[in-house]
């Protein structure tokens, strides 16, 4: 047996056009409730004034006392009393002795007979007014009394019927329902084109739907890794999830807030303001590499800005210890190729018979490479900057530039703390020699002196190379990410001295560029380090001189 599906629930449009058009009905129906009640009330009201005015005219008129004192005084009452029915639109005119019998009566068959309702108050020469079911059925009527020399000679009642009032009223009524079912229609009309504008915009789901899909975005919001952020027309911050505030290393209410105020990089702060999308930019906070996509929000006019925000810190690192490995695995090649060319040459001397020669001219190749490791070793013995050196030197003897490891380094192992760890390390002296190996490339004396020491509380990160220095209009661009004097190849360029300020920051260190003493440039780095670290490295006696302030870029 089939189940029958179960009515799709209206949608939030048909709920509230629903909700608005029930409301309306509902306040026009009491309005006219309303006015019913108050019109009868004021009907009635109204009634009985004009019935005491008409009593009291009637009572006033001499005709009247003078048709009392004659022997038949119906003979002329009565015609008088119809003439000031049909003036006054009353229902009845009654005129009677003081005990009640009637002279008068629209229902001739009723002279003569006693007037139904009470007199007592008019006998004592009061007016007053009341609703009373008499042969006419239920009326509104006033009575009063007529004198003459203060004398009651007879009693006046005139009246409404009740049944006429409602009949004023409900005409009244009818007009009221008329105009309340017009408005009805107009408010419906108006409800209905509103609601269709609001159903395009929630795309016909309902307020359960809608729901829903807020608990899914908020959850999706604080689940994602990735930073989002949302800005709207004015550039300020509409909507910013969990990811985002960590990346920005923001913290507080900072809704409503414009990015400007943020405290973010300029560059970044630049991105972020510009009207124009960005696609996989990366940007430099204090402590993190962000990949930055931003994609404006527009429907016929600019809405704000949707900005998602990749932190490749960790991606960077990664790349740039690739970066030293396939160095390496180069130099290794190389070595292995001349290492090849080398035995080939000791196997051709000992064919030849000549022993002696090859003895010597392979113990002078050992000699000169480990003569090359001494040096590094004997300068810097700080297991992770000596391998990069001697890495970073077969490298550079790749490219036709020798690197040198100045006499000043005297850096011994245990001396770097563990807040300095040797990733950081890396990434500023291996960045600042690669950096010093292009610019020193080609030129004619192709050198790169390192010195790594500690003088005082502070550790000393020194290289300067023979190239063609900085030009001092660029000394305070060099380190700005995306800054680079030579042609951006398929990566990009201008990231890696931006990678070595960032590490100097996050150290509290000073880095800066100047012109080296033999030309070209040179990068002066100072990391301060523990007050034990350095009073130890003063006693063993391990620390270097350097010349000259500032880096390059």
């Amino acid at each position: 047996m089939r189940i029958p599906a179960l009515p799709r629930p209206r949608s939030l449009a048909g709920q509230l056009f629903a909700m608005q058009a029930v409301l309306i009905a509902v306040l026009v129906a009491g309005y006219a409730l309303f006015t019913y009640v108050s019109d009868r009330n004021q009907a009635e009201e109204a009634a009985g004034r004009q019935a005491t005015a008409v009593a009291r005219s009637v009572a006033d008129s001499p005709s009247v006392r003078a048709a009392i004192r004659t022997a038949k005084p119906t003979a002329e009452l009565q015609p008088y009393a119809l003439r000031v029915m049909k003036d006054t639109e009353v229902d009845f005119v009654t005129i009677m002795n003081p005990e009640g019998i009637r002279w008068t009566h629209p229902d001739k068959t009723q002279i003569g007979q006693r007037f139904r309702g009470n007199t007592a108050k008019a006998l004592k020469g009061d007016t007053f007014t009341e609703t009373y079911t008499g042969t006419l059925g239920a009326s509104v009527r006033a009575v009063t009394p007529i004198e003459d020399d203060g004398t009651i000679i007879g009693l006046v009642s005139a009246g409404i019927k009740v049944e006429s009032i409602s009949k004023r009223v409900q005409d009244q009524v009818t007009a009221l329902f008329a105009v309340a079912v017009g408005a009805l229609a107009l408010g419906a009309i108006g409800t209905y084109v509103i609601n269709a504008s609001l159903r395009r915009h929630t795309h016909g789901m309902n307020a359960a739907e809608l729901s829903h899909m807020h608990d899914y975005h908020q959850a999706a919001l604080h689940a994602v890794r990735e930073g989002l952020l949302m800005l709207d027309g004015q550039y300020k911050v509409a909507l910013i999830n969990d990811g985002g505030r960590e990346l920005l290393g923001v913290s507080g209410e900072v809704v409503g807030m414009s990015v400007a105020e943020l405290g973010l990089p300029a560059p970044l702060t630049g991105a972020l303001l510009s009207s124009e999308p960005r696609v996989d930019e990366v940007y430099l906070t204090a402590d993190r590499v962000l990949v930055v996509n931003t994609s404006p929000v527009s429907g016929g006019e600019r809405r704000g800005t949707v900005v998602t925000l990749r932190d490749v810190t960790e991606l960077q690192s990664v790349m740039g210890e690739l970066d030293s490995e396939r160095g390496f695995t180069q130099a290794l090649r190389s070595q292995a190729h001349e290492a090849a060319n080398r035995l080939h040459t000791v196997v051709s001397l000992i064919e030849l018979g000549r022993a002696e020669e090859a003895v010597d001219f392979a113990t002078a190749e050992l000699e000169l490479a480990q003569a090359l490791t001494d040096q590094v070793v004997a300068a810097v013995s700080e297991p992770v900057l000596a391998a990069l050196l001697l890495g970073k030197t077969a490298q550079a003897n790749e490219r036709g530039v020798e690197l040198v490891v100045s006499q000043e380094s005297t850096l011994d192992d245990g001396l770097l703390p563990e807040s300095l760890p040797a990733r950081d390390l890396v990434t500023i002296l291996g960045n600042l020699i690669d950096n010093a190996v292009d610019a020193a490339q080609g030129s004619t004396r192709a050198q790169v002196t390192v010195t790594a020491a500690t003088e005082g509380a502070e550790l000393l990160l020194r290289v300067a190379d023979t190239g063609a220095g900085v030009d001092p209009a660029h000394a305070s661009l060099v380190f700005e990410r995306g800054f680079s004097t030579k042609p951006a190849g398929p990566g990009g360029r201008g990231l890696g001295l931006a990678l070595v300020r960032q590490a100097v920051q996050r150290h509290e260190g000073t880095l800066s560029v100047a012109e080296a003493a033999g030309g070209g440039a040179e990068f002066l780095v100072r990391l301060p380090l523990p007050t034990t670290t350095a009073s130890g490295a003063a006693a063993s006696g391990t620390t270097g001189s350097v010349s000259g302030s500032g880096g390059k870029g």
